[in-house]
């Protein structure tokens, strides 16, 4: 493979006139400083292998000439030329020239076009699209961290498969159209195959209609006459009824009304009794408010004695710590007084002892200095001459001092070891008691365990079963807390309605018996799911007070204005017109009198009820009230169980929140119990609560448990350490320290023996040295007077005693007179706190005398106070047990009375509904003739005729209710012939075989209905229809079948293109994915480093991404954005390499790629690119390390020069110098 020779530039960008870069080696680096023209090296050679203009950072190609950036270029043309050798020697050219607003190319000196230019570099393996042989400034890491997508386009542009994209592109939205277009023809061909089967059955359908027809006009006239003659048989047995039950009802109102007499009387005495209650009560809160606020001032004054008592405990203690200090102080200052008594009678004693001595001697010896002189020479004297014996003294007495030593290290030694031998005696017999102990212990251990596991197992098991009862427990007070906020009142309204409740007990306390309450609190649905309607029609009056006249009702409102209170509506019950009940309504179906769907325990409220609520009715559904309201015979007020409204009028309301809101109104009154409830359980949980609240004392309990058994546990091992080694080993220690006593004992002796020798041969020395001295110092202490010179130097040892003495016992003195004033000192203060102490403590009691009797005062009004108010609480039982008494027999009379209001609806009802079953069947009859005569039923009639019978007309309510009457009344003048009827028809006796026959003739004639209805009328143009579209379905197959083979034809060539898209990038694909794991290898030195290419899509890699992952040598697996730039170098640099050995360019340029790795990285990779320099291809480096370029063959150096910044080259050939030589040469200049 060719290699890159030289770089030639002229004029281009930072080079001004004709440079020549080079001659590059097979791994040459570029260096230089920064802003020298490095990057410029790169720009170049970008420029000549015909890069375009927009890759270099300029507008216009002019901007490329040295000098115009300044707007000074120093010439109208540049050009950079290369010069490539090949492997044969042969070399080539390539130059791209700048001239005027364009470049040209030219090719061995020979202008050639643009895309013969680039076909002649990549002939020696430059492809400039792929743009695999310069790697710019930061392209490296951005290769690694480049998405899926940009990896794919950068692989599929070196695979060339690239090129394919649009044929590929277009084939597949050919193919798309295709099969787009067979799916039409296909679906096209199935809808003509079912219009044709649709046309084949239109003809058969016709032929039925006829024959259904008669069989239809039949039945309808046997089941009309069917239900005829029932009607007039079920009506005979109705009347009959009726008269039986309107007799029972007479009889039982007349018991009702003595009842509700009673009921009167007793209510009038409970109010009475509730009235003494309230009063009684009212005046035990007052008193209980007293009684709190007096307790409170007991508490107070009763804190405020214990307080000053406090005080004055702390007082008395401070006065008796004060008084110890004095004593204490006081006890010094005698010491201190004693003890300088008896320093100057020491001193004393001592000054007179020396005046003794002195006495004695009779004459103070005292040296001249010539006679010091002389002493000083004699002693020189006698030094030189005991010189030798003096040695051998000294030599003795160390001897001597050597053996005193070790005689007291060996008493020492043995006073230790007796000491040693007295513990180990102590610790065995302490290892014997520690024995006696742990057994002990060990027993009492295991007898606490045992009881505190029972315990443990029994607390555990109750623990247990408060836990699960507290789950039961939470679970129902979960239902209840939901049903009664589902059942809440707002909070907003909670005081408001609570002035409203007080307002109306007080009318309700003034007028007893007159005033009801709320009609909301009278009464109340039967059932919940009336709730809705009822609150919709009560509507205004559901909060309305219900009162016995209009006279009270104005009294009541004149309370109302007095006491400024909300407005109220009353209900006058000997005010009210009530509209009669229409019994008529309770036999109609799917819907009830809203009368009979409300409950009430007072029997005169029942007229407010009946005002409020009239002939309404309520239904199950909206659609069911809006029909019985307007589509019936007459118009009705209607409400369905959703809260839908419909008046006579028209008029059409719905339901809403607030509506929802107010209807829980209602259940107030069922919530008591489910309070109650509440409070059981509230109070069960507490009690539960409290037994969980163990399980601390459970846990306490545990580790106890757990810290005994370690204990046991500890103290086994204990004993079994002490019995089986410590005992023996002390006894071992023992017997040792007695036989170390004994041998230290004996050297003692041998020490002391050969001492007393030694002291023996020490003061014959010393006789002789003094012997000596004597024979000198004679005449000297003759003439000095004493009698040898040993005399004179104790004396003067002597006096010095004394001054040191002296010295001593001034020092003492002034020490103990500083202390004794001190202590005065502080015993005077000590005693002027006491006397304040005093003052204060006096001041105390008489303020805890005070404060005494205002707690006896406060003490006594509470005991009065509770006194009285347990009387009143006495009263109080008394009367609210009165009251109870009373309410217990209200209630008793009011079960009586609700059990005749019972018996009085039942019999209302059964009335009601034999009325309305007559009723009814009258209706039916007048309907069934209306029908015969509407559909031309030919029935025989014997007397009246069908004319007779016409529709009920709408109107007023009294009007209707007439013209209906006499409706029914010529109904029933209508004689039918029943001849025509089978006899079997006749006999049937049983509602139920009625009923079940009734429902066979219905579905008969229904089935005949539904199948002439569903029987079409023929289609005369049937086989007309039935050819036309056989024709179209053969057209449709045809076109089909031509689809079909142009969608495999698309198929067929799309396959193909795919099929070399896939080849061109697979080959590549593969080839890169094996390169570069052995490359990142080869980098890293390491056999663990991975790399891994790894395409998103499998069966079409082009198509989506391919992501790219690198396991670092000694780390985990980590994605690449996690890696760091050294790191990301690496891998991106095996990458690079990898897709360039699958398309190897003759020189790879590589800019600052050494950037971000560290010393150990650079040597790898310069190691691995002067290698692949070597066997592969050129290597150019643009580096910026030294530890990289040093390895290089050769070194081009980029230096600026002047002021307008152009650059200049050097090159070193480093070749001839070998990696490990250090000393290197000048750089020699190139131009």
């Amino acid at each position: 493979m060719g290699r890159l020779e030289v770089l030639v530039v002229e004029n281009f960008k930072s080079w001004r006139g004709r440079q020549v870069i080079g001659p590059f080696r097979k791994f040459t680096c570029i260096v230089g400083p920064k802003g020298s023209g490095k990057s410029n090296v790169m720009d170049a050679l970008s420029f000549v292998m015909g890069e375009k203009i927009a890759n270099f950072r300029v507008n216009h190609l002019e901007e490329l000439i040295h000098g115009a950036h300044i707007g000074k270029p120093v010439s109208s043309s540049a050009s950079v030329k290369i010069v490539y050798v090949e492997e044969s020697g042969e070399e080539k050219t390539f130059a791209r020239i700048i001239r005027g607003g364009s470049s040209e190319f030219h090719f061995d000196d020979n202008l050639v076009s643009r895309p013969a230019y680039l076909a002649e570099l990549e002939k020696i393996g430059v492809i400039v699209k792929a743009r695999h042989c310069l790697i710019f400034q930061g392209t490296v890491e951005s290769i690694a961290m480049k998405n899926p997508k940009e990896r794919t386009r950068f692989l599929e542009a070196l695979s060339t498969s690239r090129e394919l994209a649009g044929e590929y592109e277009e084939k597949k939205k050919k193919l798309q159209k295709a099969e787009e277009d067979a799916q039409f023809h296909f679906n096209k061909e199935k809808n003509v195959a079912e219009e044709l089967m649709r046309a084949t059955k239109e003809k058969e359908e016709a032929d039925r209609c006829q024959r259904v027809r008669e069989e239809l006009k039949m039945s309808k006239l046997q089941l009309q006459l069917f239900r005829l003659f029932h009607n007039e048989k079920k009506t005979y047995f109705l009347s009959t009824d009726l008269q039986h039950v309107k007799h029972e009802l007479r009889a039982i109102k007349e018991s009702f009304l003595h009842q509700e007499n009673i009921v009167k009387a007793k209510k009038k005495e409970h109010g009475a009794l509730s009235r003494q209650v309230q009063e009684t009560e009212k005046e035990l809160k007052t008193l209980k408010v007293l009684l709190n606020k007096r307790k409170q001032q007991y508490k107070e004054a009763k804190d405020n004695t214990s307080h000053h008592l406090t005080q004055l405990d702390v007082a008395n203690k401070l006065g008796e710590d004060l008084e110890k200090e004095c004593y204490k102080q006081e006890d010094d200052i005698r010491a201190l007084e004693v003890e300088l008594g008896d320093l100057d009678a020491a001193w004393k004693h001592f000054e007179k002892q020396v005046e003794e001595e002195i006495l004695h001697k009779g004459r103070d010896i005292e040296l001249e200095a010539n006679q010091l002189d002389h002493y000083k020479e004699l002693k020189e004297r006698v030094r030189k001459k005991v010189a030798t014996m003096t040695q051998q003294l000294e030599q003795l007495q160390r001897e001597q001092k050597a053996d005193e030593e070790r005689l007291a290290f060996q008493k020492r030694r043995h006073e230790e070891f007796e000491g040693y031998r007295k513990q180990t005696n102590e610790q065995i017999e302490d290892n014997k008691k520690r024995i006696e102990n742990l057994e002990e212990y060990i027993k009492t251990c295991n007898d606490c365990s045992n009881e505190k596991t029972q315990q443990e197992e029994i607390l555990h098991n109750e623990i247990e079963k408060a836990k699960s009862r507290i789950s039961e427990v939470n679970e129902k007070l979960d239902a209840i807390r939901s049903e009664l906020q589902n059942a809440g009142i707002d909070i907003h309204e909670g005081n408001r309605q609570q002035k409203r409740a007080e307002v109306l007990e007080h009318l309700r306390r003034l007028y007893p018996d007159s005033v009801f309450g709320r009609l909301l609190d009278l009464c109340h649905p039967i059932h919940k799911k009336y709730q809705l309607a009822v609150t919709k029609l009560f509507d205004k009056h559901m909060f309305a007070v219900v009162v016995t006249s209009e006279k009270v009702a104005g009294d009541c409102i004149l309370f109302l204005k007095k006491e400024k209170a909300e407005p109220e509506t009353f209900l006058a019950l000997d005010y009210l017109d009530i509209e009669p009940i229409n019994e008529r309504l309770r036999e109609m179906k799917g819907c009830e009198l809203m009368v009979d769907v409300i409950r009430t325990q007072f029997p005169r409220v029942k007229k407010a009820i009946q005002f409020v609520c009239g002939n309404s009715l309520v239904c199950e559904t909206a659609e069911e009230a809006r029909h019985i309201a307007f589509h019936g015979p007459e118009r009705h007020t209607t409400v369905s169980l959703d809260g839908m409204l419909f008046l006579k009028s028209g008029v059409v309301s719905g339901g809403s929140s607030d509506l929802i809101h107010e209807a829980r109104r209602w259940d107030e009154k069922e919530l008591k119990n489910s309070e109650d409830r509440r409070t059981q359980l509230t109070q069960e949980l507490e009690d539960l609560m409290k037994i969980l609240h163990k399980e601390t004392d459970l846990k306490q309990m545990q580790r106890v448990a757990q810290g005994t058994r370690a204990q046991l546990q500890y103290s086994q091992l204990e004993l079994e350490v002490i019995q089986k080694k410590h005992t023996a080993a002390l006894y071992r220690e023992q017997s040792q320290l007695q036989n170390e006593v004994l041998t230290i004992e004996s050297r003692c002796t041998m020490l002391s023996e050969g001492i007393k020798e030694q002291q023996k041969r020490i003061e014959e020395f010393q006789e002789e040295i003094d012997k000596v001295e004597d024979d000198i110092f004679q005449h000297f202490c003759e003439e000095i007077g004493v009698e040898n010179i040993h005399e004179f130097e104790k004396h003067v040892q002597q006096q010095q005693e004394i001054d040191q003495k002296r010295l001593e016992f001034d020092k003492q003195k002034t020490r103990l007179n500083s202390q004794l004033e001190h202590s005065r000192n502080q015993l005077k203060e000590e005693q002027k706190k006491i006397i304040e102490l005093q003052g204060t403590i006096q001041k105390t009691r008489e303020e805890i005398d005070n404060v005494r009797k205002t707690e006896e005062s406060g003490l006594r009004i509470v005991n009065e106070l509770t006194e009285k108010q347990q009387q009143l609480r006495d009263i109080f039982v008394t009367q609210n047990s009165d009251c109870e008494n009373v309410q217990v027999q209200v209630e008793e009379e009011q079960k009586k009375l609700l059990a005749l209001e019972r018996k009085v609806r039942k019999y209302q009802k059964e009335l009601a509904k034999v009325q309305t079953s007559l009723e009814k069947k009258q209706l039916e009859k007048h309907n069934m003739l209306l029908d015969c005569k509407a559909q031309d039923i030919e029935i025989t009639l014997l007397l009246g005729s069908l004319d007779d019978i016409i529709e009920i007309k709408s109107g007023g309510e009294v009007e209707s209710t007439q013209a209906t009457t006499d409706l029914y009344e010529k109904a029933a003048a209508i004689q039918v012939d029943y001849s025509s009827l089978g006899a079997e028809l006749k006999t049937l006796q049983s509602d139920d075989e009625v009923k079940t026959k009734l429902t066979l003739l219905q579905q008969q004639v229904a089935v005949l209905e539904y199948v002439l209805l569903k029987t079409a009328a023929p289609n005369l143009r049937a086989l007309d229809n039935l050819k036309a579209v056989g024709e179209k379905f053969h057209e449709a197959r045809d076109a089909l079948e031509a689809s079909r083979r142009e969608a495999r034809i698309c198929r067929q060539e799309f396959d193909q293109v795919k099929k070399r898209r896939h080849d061109l990038f697979s080959q590549c694909f593969e080839h890169v994915v094996i390169s570069v794991d052995q490359i990142y290898k080869k980098i890293c030195r390491n056999s663990s480093a991975q790399a891994i290419l790894s395409p998103e899509n499998p069966e079409e890699p082009y198509l989506e991404g391919i992501s790219y992952n690198c396991v670092v040598p000694g780390k985990r697996f980590m994605t690449m954005e996690h890696l760091s730039s050294g790191e990301k170098t690496m891998a991106a640099l095996a990458l690079l390499f990898a897709m360039h050995s699958f398309r190897p360019a003759p020189f790879l340029v590589l800019e600052e790629v050494d950037a971000a790795l560290d010393n150990t990285n650079i040597d790898q990779v310069a190691s691995y690119i002067k290698e692949q320099a070597q066997e592969q291809c050129q290597m150019i480096i643009i580096s910026l390390k030294e530890e990289f370029y040093s390895r290089a063959d050769a070194l081009i150096r980029i230096d600026p020069e002047g002021e307008s910044l152009f650059s200049r080259v050097m090159t070193l050939d480093l070749s001839q110098y070998p990696e490990n030589q250090e000393s290197s040469k000048r750089p020699r200049e190139s131009c």
